[in-house]
């Protein structure tokens, strides 16, 4: 039957068909709406300078403003690249229409943003100077011819007639990028070197971010924008490179992470960034344990506890129960040790469960240690940890008779005390990384995958099972007792309340599950970049703290609707989630290594 007939099984508005307007014609109307969105961030918004950002400057946008700049300069680009400008179809390579739809959509939920902010905190829309009426004029102008442009590629037979809803969610499912021509060796660098100095800059933007109005509007220009990026094949361009240059990635990623503390002026922002570092290694060493082999562990942030009390323990302050001060690269190793005894110690009992009955026992082992660190007080127990009081004035680290607890002048810039933590807990990053990626490659790697994947298959081939999720188990302990020992010097004290189950401050096993999870599993980037988000935004929006596991829960029902892959994930995950008309990738192209056919069809 007709798709357009048939409404029987669908809603009155899934049945009112939106018109599309002639495509020359769509374009121009969203070029010229783009155009005078952008215009109107050079005019003032309002009138008075108490709403954050000095928005009353003429000729010079500021804070709200500079976004959606930023946002119309993304959908002009997209949306002249569709005229067939020499160079600028490079950018639109998986289709030049979905993209411009996502960008325009997000240079107008930005400047609704402002505008209704505006309204909220002077006392109504009389604050409004003419530069936002202009701006938000024109952003709705732009989603108009948007919506008039046509899909990038044809809806299935099964599919309604599209409306308003429809014609958005279709542009979420562009087609895959394909080949790229072939650029010389030094052409490709630069462009792997541009993409991490844009993803410094953006990074660098959010934490710098000094009202949550503006971090706000950052955010949803940055879902919108990114989304726009990914659907128009710049990111699957990217990440062919990458793959392609694997050394030269990692050194413009490590390169850019170390200009970040080079362009912090605030101390907090450092240490803000500091502290995402730490959480992003705990995240990557339980990425080993829940991405590689499979194994839900719900206690995994009491291995960080175990890492930062050992530590503590041997610093040297006149709190430690011990009385003994090591050199650093003794405590790194007591606390990577004693977090890796404790792992095997907790695993080898407990790892011959499967499912549900081993991540009851890891959140049972995560609670124990809590409540035992707890009572550890001289008085239910013996006097170890010092009980709820914790282990406080843990002393600065000496590195080779540099304090970092001293500021350091370094090429003419001031490296504060959070500056050098952050660049010292860089490196074991990159050891973290280093560890991961050797692992995921080796025959361990792939016997790990084959035991997430059908673990009564891998023991048939001669796998054994227990050994590996033992190694694994001790693996991930190992590494999260590792940056447990940056992690106590950096917050001066630890005290067992801040490894618990689930809190409003990560890192804690929930918070530390679900990067893993947003990032997308079994990568290296993702739980980093799903780490960064989890830290970065309670830390920005403190105001939001009562509502924060509320939000919290939100966000991870929508991601396991929309993305249930994650932010970063391998085909793989796209097979596993996806049916095989949903995915962005072509099916001509062999499965990977460990994916079966069931994966394939969709199952």
């Amino acid at each position: 039957m007709d798709k357009t007939t048939d409404t029987a099984k669908v809603s009155p508005a899934e049945a009112t068909p939106i018109v599309p307007l002639p495509q020359a014609l769509a374009r121009g109307v969203t070029v010229a709406g783009s155009a005078v969105a952008l215009v109107g961030t050079f005019l003032a918004w309002t009138w008075t300078e108490d709403f954050p950002g000095n928005l009353t400057v003429t000729g010079y946008p500021g804070g709200l403003q500079v976004l959606t700049l930023f946002g119309s300069l993304l959908t002009l680009l997209f949306a002249l690249s569709g005229y067939g400008i020499r160079g600028l179809g490079w950018l639109t390579p998986g289709g030049k229409n979905s993209p411009v739809l996502l960008a325009s959509l997000g240079v107008f939920a930005t400047t609704g943003y402002a505008i209704g902010a505006i309204t909220q905190e002077l006392g109504g829309l009389v604050n409004l100077e003419p530069g936002a009426w202009v701006s938000g004029i024109g952003a709705l102008v732009a989603v108009i011819g948007a919506l008039g442009l046509p899909v990038d590629q044809p809806y299935d037979a099964g599919d309604p007639t599209p409306n308003l809803w429809g014609r958005i969610r279709h542009s979420l499912t562009a087609p895959d990028p394909g080949r790229a021509e072939e650029l010389p060796s030094w052409a490709e660098i630069l462009i792997i070197a541009a993409g991490f100095g844009i993803g410094l800059y953006v990074f660098t933007y959010g934490i710098a971010t000094e009202y949550s109005e503006l971090f706000i509007g950052f955010l949803i220009i940055a879902a919108f924008g990114f989304t726009a990026v990914t659907r128009a094949g710049l990111l699957k361009r990217l990440s062919a490179l990458t793959a392609k240059h694997r050394n030269v990635t990692l050194g413009a990623a490590f390169a850019a992470a170390i200009c970040f503390p080079f362009t912090q002026t605030n101390d907090q922002f450092a240490l803000i960034g500091a502290n995402i570092l730490i959480f992003a290694t705990v995240a990557l060493g339980l990425n080993v344990v829940v991405g590689l082999a499979g194994l839900l562990d719900l206690g995994y942030v009491a291995f960080l506890g175990v890492g930062a009390y050992a530590a503590a323990l041997v610093s040297g302050s006149p709190s430690s129960t011990i009385g003994v001060q090591f050199p650093f690269w003794a405590a790194v190793l007591t606390g990577a040790g004693a977090s890796l005894i404790f792992g095997v110690v907790i695993g080898a009992p407990t790892l011959r469960l499967r499912g549900d009955y081993l991540a009851i026992v890891t959140l049972g082992f995560g609670e124990i240690f809590r409540i035992t660190m707890n009572n550890l007080n001289g008085n239910s127990g013996p006097d170890v940890t010092n009980g709820s009081n914790g282990i406080p004035q843990i002393p600065d680290l000496e590195i080779f008779g540099f304090n970092l607890g001293v500021p350091h002048n370094v090429l003419g810039h001031e490296l504060t005390r959070s500056a050098n933590y952050y660049l010292l807990m860089l490196v074991f990053t990159a050891v973290v990384v280093m560890v991961f990626r050797r692992s995921a490659e080796s025959r361990i790697g792939r016997a790990w995958v084959a035991i997430r994947e059908d673990e009564t298959a891998a023991t048939a081939m001669g796998i054994n099972g227990f050994r590996l999720k033992l190694l694994a188990f001790a693996l991930g302990a190992s590494l999260a007792g590792l940056a447990g020992t940056v992690q106590a010097h950096v917050s001066y004290s630890v005290t067992p309340e801040q490894y618990q189950f689930a809190g409003s401050v990560p890192p804690n096993s929930a918070f530390l599950l679900a990067a893993v999870i947003l990032g997308g599993m079994g990568t290296i980037s993702g739980p980093l970049i799903g780490a960064a988000l989890l830290y970065l935004i309670p830390a920005k929006l403190q105001f939001m703290a009562e509502y924060q596991l509320l939000l919290f829960g939100i966000a991870l029902m929508l991601l396991m609707r929309f993305r249930p892959e994650g932010l970063v994930a391998d085909r793989r995950k796209q097979l596993e989630f996806h049916e095989t008309g949903q995915l962005d990738v072509p099916e001509d192209k062999p499965l990977p290594e460990g994916a079966t056919g069931v994966a394939k069809a969709g199952a």
